[in-house]
């Protein structure tokens, strides 16, 4: 039966098992779950039985081809980040037994499936003896996850970011995601901007923030670099027993850009308590501990290449990533949830509100993250 038939039966685990002979996945299928983490992408974990009866994992990823619109774009970033990755581990660092993802080839040799009907696919090495959170439990986490960030932009410092696509134009253009909520508000196409007036005004009393980072940008002041774009701690995979950092996941953001939208979003995933759609808006706030331990972290990683531009606004960046990130939630939610997923009625005006009361958090405590960034640089320096 062709791949794209099988792809149109009721029964996951055929459609599983038929993706794995396309990879040339070695051994007998056995089953596959599937992983719910993560709002965009559509992922699969399936196990295969060997000859000598030991088993391996493997991971089959759907690339949202509704997010990114040029889903080759995004296997060829993917592709060469992974390449360069552990081309440095092997030949500059010289340790190869630290697990990196690797994409496996489809039968003819690409590194990815196109079926016909039902989009792109891609193959994964699955990073076993690991987790991940969605929240920091500990500063030992922050400090692994901002580290990791770090050294991961740190092995792509000598990559041309000329040599990857951007898969999803202005990304990180604040002013842009700022100016289509006012659209999206004034259309109210979906009849629900009375249900969320005040997030609204919350958001429209800060349009000063948003183009603090762009104009330093466009003056030339802040480094065009390859960066990953989404730095929620989910995206580290960290060990079982000992929580150190092992992996950097989820690379179809990676993209030119700024490392400070990087580290902003560590600020904004590592440092509350609460979960990103917490309903409880008492739970959500900044941690001070977990922030000094994802500044040290990170700056474990990068204070050989980052610049004192990007350094003195390291903080301000938290909020700004924080503000962003919300306005992209209110954003869907006026216009009808159609691109982050969700799960129960009003999911992304939770979300909305959530990252809304962290940004109250981070303008209460900004003189104090700005201290602790002083004190740790100066004592790098010495």
């Amino acid at each position: 039966m062709p791949l794209s038939a099988v792809f149109h039966t009721d029964s996951l685990q055929e459609q599983v098992a038929a993706l794995g002979d396309a990879f040339a996945i070695a051994g007998e299928f056995l089953h596959c779950d599937t992983i719910n983490s993560g709002h965009i992408n559509m992922t699969f974990r399936a196990t295969y039985r060997k000859a000598d009866g030991t088993t391996d994992r493997y991971i089959f990823q759907r690339v949202n081809d509704a997010v990114f619109q040029c889903p080759r774009d995004v296997m060829h970033n993917v592709e060469k980040v992974t390449n360069h990755i552990r081309w440095k581990m092997l030949r500059v660092l010289k340790t190869p037994f630290r697990q990196t993802l690797n994409l496996y080839a489809a039968r003819g040799g690409r590194k990815y499936l196109e079926i016909p009907g039902s989009g792109f696919w891609r193959c994964y090495n699955c990073i076993e003896s690991t987790h991940t959170f969605d929240v920091a439990e500990h500063p030992r986490q922050a400090y692994e996850a901002a580290r990791a960030f770090g050294a991961f932009q740190q092995l792509l410092c000598d990559m041309n970011p000329e040599d990857i696509h951007e898969t999803i134009p202005f990304f990180h253009h604040t002013r842009r995601r700022f100016d289509r909520l006012e659209k999206a508000a004034a259309k109210n196409s979906h009849g629900r901007l009375d249900s969320c007036r005040r997030e609204l005004e919350f958001i429209l009393r800060r349009e000063h923030y948003v183009d603090v980072l762009l104009n330093l940008q466009e003056q030339g002041e802040l480094p065009v670099r390859i960066v990953h774009n989404d730095t929620k701690i989910n995206n580290v995979m960290l060990d079982r027993e000992t929580d150190k950092a092992v992996c950097v996941i989820d690379l179809d953001t990676v993209m030119p850009g700024s490392i400070l939208y990087d580290f902003g979003d560590m600020v904004r995933t590592m440092t509350s308590p609460a979960a990103e759609d917490e309903e409880d808006l008492d739970k959500t706030f900044l941690r001070m501990s977990m922030f000094e331990a994802v500044v040290r972290g990170y700056l474990d990683a990068v204070r050989d290449f980052i610049t004192p531009q990007e350094v003195s606004n390291l903080a301000f960046s938290g909020l700004l990533i924080t503000l962003e990130t919300g306005i992209r939630f209110l954003t869907d939610y006026l216009e009808g949830d159609v691109y982050f997923k969700t799960e129960k009625d009003l999911h992304n005006l939770h979300r909305a509100r959530t990252q809304l009361k962290l940004v109250e958090s981070m303008e209460e405590q900004m003189p104090e993250m700005e201290e602790c960034i002083r004190r740790h640089v100066h004592a790098a320096s010495r």
